[in-house]
């Protein structure tokens, strides 16, 4: 049960990210999660959409370099602590995190955590174990009901 990031090479100038955005407003596609690193010249942006397909779709014919990557989406009791037990789980079980970022749901109470782990496989299962079920691409769409 993974879910596709979007990650987006995107030049780090002034108004890029802006038109980026934009794009995807103008095609009624709705940005869930996203997290941005820089280097001098450009950005990776990670998103997490509604729609994938739409949206690799509208990426490749606006000349965009992407990338789409499995990760885990992790629902979490939103309060204080429910990071550290999730991350303990993992850490307890030998399972490396590359990457991590984090949103709230429009469901009270619930927040997300998207990992990029280095074996999805074990790790859903790890997770699952220990009662943590990683979403769908489907159930974050319905989370926006």
């Amino acid at each position: 049960m993974t879910i596709n990031q979007i990650s987006v090479f995107i030049e780090n100038k002034a108004g890029k990210l802006s038109a980026f955005t934009h794009l995807l407003r103008e095609q009624g596609i709705d940005i869930r999660a996203l997290s941005i690193a820089d280097v001098e010249d450009y950005g990776i942006l990670r998103i997490i959409v509604d729609d994938v397909y739409k949206t690799s779709t509208v990426l490749k014919n606006a000349d965009y370099v992407f990338k789409i990557t499995p990760v885990l989406a992790i629902p979490l009791k939103d309060s204080a602590g429910g990071l550290a037990d999730v991350l303990d789980v993992l850490g307890d079980n030998d399972i490396n995190i590359e990457y991590l970022y984090a949103f709230v749901a429009r469901q009270r109470d619930r927040a997300f955590v998207i990992f990029r782990v280095e074996d999805n496989e074990r790790a859903i299962k790890v997770l699952s174990d220990h009662n943590y079920t990683p979403v769908t691409q489907d159930e974050l769409r319905l989370d926006q009901e």
